[in-house]
């Protein structure tokens, strides 16, 4: 059975590039963008809608899918579809090979696999807003922590609509790690020891 690590994390927290870590040290492949081009040829979408509506729920989302599920009958709606081919893209290849998935509610996707390691990565607010200045240019007319509350709320939002569970509550993950308290490259190492445990 193939072992597959999935990392949540906060915006600006360095979830992505801890991902890209692992995978390198473990020398296994990382889904990310290539998850979104997948995904992308999967539904038929283009990629940037992928991007937009696959991980985050805007107000209006959230509203009309409420609503959606009031009376007898509840028409299929363009990011139900996209929920639907992201969950199989995310079963297929974890069933095909040892692999690391970021985002995208992979951890309740995968929840039932015992060889499923489920991470979240976060940091405290200040210090994530630095990082993305210093990582994404986050200036101009939009402040880094309403970026950071925006992103995070929308993240959040999308994942209790798809799983009724809380986004980054520790219950829903093996191990929850402070990058900003412990670095990116250790945390990468926390999680490339615990894979390798899975191992023996």
């Amino acid at each position: 059975m193939n072992r597959v690590i999935t990392i949540g994390r906060e915006f600006g927290s360095g979830g992505r590039t801890i991902a890209g870590m692992v995978g390198k040290e473990l020398g296994i492949p990382v889904y990310d963008h290539e998850l979104l081009v997948r995904i992308a040829q999967e539904s038929g979408f283009a990629k940037e809608y992928v991007e937009e509506k696959g991980e985050s729920a805007s107000l209006n989302s959230l509203i009309a899918r409420s609503l959606s599920g009031m009376g007898g009958y509840s028409p299929m709606t363009a990011e139900d579809y996209l929920w639907q081919m992201q969950r199989k893209v995310i079963l297929e290849l974890a069933q095909k090979e040892n692999c690391v998935i970021v985002g995208r509610c992979a951890d309740y996707i995968l929840r039932e696999r015992a060889d499923c390691l489920r991470a979240f990565i976060y940091a405290d607010r200040e210090k994530r807003a630095r990082r993305i200045v210093a990582v994404y240019g986050e200036a101009g007319a939009e402040m880094p922590e309403k970026r950071l509350l925006d992103k995070d709320k929308r993240r959040s939002a999308f994942y209790s609509a798809h799983t009724d569970m809380t986004w980054g509550d520790p219950h829903n993950y093996h191990i929850c790690l402070d990058s900003g308290a412990l670095g990116l490259e250790q945390c990468a190492q926390i999680l490339c020891g615990i894979y390798r445990k899975m191992e023996e």
